[in-house]
């Protein structure tokens, strides 16, 4: 007997096609999301990286987001997931209309996503320094089932690197050469205590391949997130400015 695989195609596009989408809609779509600004600058810093990925890097789909054979996206850095909202929504994985009720009685979009709840998330976050960990088991259960086409991608925080769970994967990941995980930083400067030589190196001494880039530079992004090595785990630090 013969069993077919289908690949899941990028978010919200047809198997094959490779055109960039407008990003300009998101506007519209995070309007409608109110109720936790004080959590907006650090949602925003996050759009143009989940963007990329949505539309240009990840292979899943709305139509089969429990694909075996989809890219697994983990958002460690969950307070404030306005933007990842916005996002799932242009994408297909959930209503518009959901955005108009973020945290309400009956809402399934908390301050939080919820992997229960919500279409296409894979974890529910909840306090910093646990994403990474579970990106690391991820990749280590798609190896072991023999899966070596997805792919694992974690985005945290620049503070989250704090956590000393956070060192213990990023060096777990580099001593076992888990080339199917790929870790992005977003940098925005507001971590407490930073690493000499700047967050790549935190990685690089470890085994890690690393790029930094703009992180509002899609181009940019998009060769970053999609240059990485058959044979070690890779980080894609992104600086962000922001008005906070």
């Amino acid at each position: 007997m013969t069993t077919t695989t289908t690949t899941p195609a990028r978010a919200g596009q047809a198997a094959g096609t490779a055109q960039p989408d407008d990003p300009a809609r998101l506007g519209p779509l995070l309007r409608r999301l109110t109720g936790d600004e004080k959590h907006a600058p650090s949602a925003h810093s996050t759009l143009d990286v989940l963007w990329v990925l949505y539309d240009r890097v990840l292979r899943v789909s709305p139509d089969a987001p429990d694909s075996p054979d989809r890219d697994r996206f983990l958002l460690s850095k969950g307070h404030g997931p306005a933007a990842y909202y916005a996002v799932l929504a242009a994408k297909g994985f959930v209503p518009h209309e959901w955005l108009d009720d973020l945290a309400g009685p009956e809402s399934r979009l908390g301050h939080h996503p919820d992997r229960l709840l919500v279409p296409g998330v894979e974890i529910g976050s909840g306090s910093l320094g646990h994403g990474l960990g579970l990106g690391v088991g991820t990749a280590l259960g798609l190896r072991a089932q023999g899966l070596d086409q997805p792919r694992v991608y974690v985005l945290l925080g620049d503070a989250e690197l704090d956590e000393g769970s956070n060192h213990e994967a990023i060096a777990y990941a580099g001593a076992t050469g888990l080339a199917n995980l790929t870790a992005i930083v977003i940098d925005n400067r507001s971590a407490s205590h930073g690493w000499p030589g700047g967050i790549a190196s935190r990685f690089t001494v470890n085994g890690w391949t690393a790029a930094t880039v703009d992180g509002r530079d899609h181009q940019a992004l998009h060769t970053a997130l999609t240059d990485h090595r058959p044979d070690r785990p890779h980080v894609v630090v992104a600086v962000v400015e922001t008005k906070e």
